[in-house]
């Protein structure tokens, strides 16, 4: 396999104050092993990763922005999500 033909892959890193994984890049490798050892040479210089994943990019669906009303607008048709319909006693304070 020629370096041309390596597939790409998406990195997400956990750092140690974190809780969830986040996209911190891409690179090229031949498989899940060069590409997790890659991303842990290219991406955690500094010990600041606890945990990687590696995924190649074409498994990886996306919706398009121009999808964004019907994914998003039913969202608007429960109002029963919004906390406006709650009455919080003073004595609560801010929340």
């Amino acid at each position: 396999m020629s370096k041309k033909n390596w597939p790409l892959w998406e990195v997400f890193i956990r750092s140690k104050q974190g809780l969830n994984h986040k996209h911190v890049g891409s690179l090229h490798a031949t498989d899940e092993q060069m590409a997790i050892e890659n991303a842990r040479d290219v991406y955690t210089r500094r010990m600041e990763g606890v945990s990687i994943w590696v995924v190649e990019s074409k498994h990886i669906h996306a919706s398009s922005p121009t999808e964004q009303s019907e994914l998003f607008e039913p969202a608007n048709d429960k109002v029963y999500r919004h906390p406006t319909f709650y009455d919080i006693p003073d004595e609560i304070g801010h929340m």
